[in-house]
């Protein structure tokens, strides 16, 4: 039985992933601290997806699996979140600490969560965090690039505390960035740690799961504009995602989709604290200001 203070929920929206899904399991399986419950919520497969979840439930008690009338098409973004809390909503575990999110395409090792904890339990600040992801190209592992005080979407960790302090994750597309944005504006840290032992594998390319990577980069910049990033930033994003596939024109189109949306007066996040916030924030990352947020500094990462 797990010890209190280490208690972690997880919970999974999958949809069609009867290519990858059997590696996530056997990830979570094999890790030195298993969670209390793992509520995996089929949103609608139509594959094999069902049956391997029908056989992980037989084989472990603290996996619980639901299933989410079909909407009758992947949905990223407002989907996934609206998934998570059709699975959040079904938890029956009360007591627990952690709270994760974590998608059913990734592959990690089995000190993932020891480790993850490990960082928490030094640092009372640290909100929420993750590993760094990495690609599996040709048999060989490419890092992904994140910044160091964002937080993969797949494989997103909370302290429950954190997780309550901001209200739990807005259902629209680039809920994973105004989640960890309003987490500092709660006054907590946040995290993706490049730990040997918190490299995970995202078994596919980030953005490419509904209608291909074209369409995700466009979706990538419609989510910019949505969460209320300033339009300097966005050309840093986008000459920043230029030198990833697909090169060029994968930059290229996150900066249309942010400018389409804004001559479509498509609707942005409405929180105009947040927003304020944000912008300092970007306007930091690119050395002209500071942020609004004064953390502590963390402890010391070594292990």
């Amino acid at each position: 039985m797990t010890e209190p203070g280490r208690r972690i929920v997880l919970i999974s929206p999958v949809r069609d992933e009867e290519k990858y899904i059997e590696k996530t399991i056997q990830s979570v399986a094999s890790q030195t601290i298993l969670p209390v419950e793992w509520v995996i919520v089929d949103d609608g497969s139509t594959d094999g997806t069902g049956e391997i979840l029908a056989r992980a439930a037989a084989k472990y008690p603290w996996i619980h699996v639901v299933r989410k009338p079909d909407r009758g098409k992947r949905s990223v973004g407002p989907g996934v979140v609206e998934a998570f809390y059709y699975g959040y909503e079904r938890l029956r575990t009360k007591e627990y600490d952690y709270i994760g999110k974590l998608d059913g395409d990734v592959e990690f090792k089995p000190q993932y969560f020891a480790t993850l904890l490990s960082y928490f339990e030094k640092d009372p600040y640290l909100g929420a965090a993750s590993g760094k992801p990495y690609l599996l190209e040709g048999g060989k592992l490419i890092k992904e690039r994140m910044a160091d005080d964002m937080v993969a979407g797949q494989i997103n960790f909370y302290r429950r505390q954190c997780f309550e302090d901001i209200g739990g994750f807005v259902r629209e597309v680039h809920w994973d960035g105004i989640a960890f944005h309003r987490a500092r504006m709660k006054g907590w840290r946040t995290r993706s740690i490049d730990d040997p032992n918190l490299i995970f594998i995202h078994q596919r390319l980030m953005g490419s799961s509904e209608r291909g990577i074209i369409a995700g980069r466009l979706r990538w910049g419609r989510g910019q504009y949505f969460m209320g990033t300033h339009p300097l930033y966005i050309f840093a994003i986008g000459l920043y995602r230029m030198w990833e596939k697909p090169y060029i024109i994968g930059g290229l189109l996150i900066v249309v989709g942010y400018f389409l949306s804004m001559l479509q007066r498509k609707p942005r996040y409405d929180d105009p604290e947040f927003r304020k916030s944000l912008h300092a924030w970007q306007m930091a990352r690119l050395g002209l200001g500071k942020p609004l947020e004064t953390i502590p500094p963390p402890p010391s990462d070594g292990h």
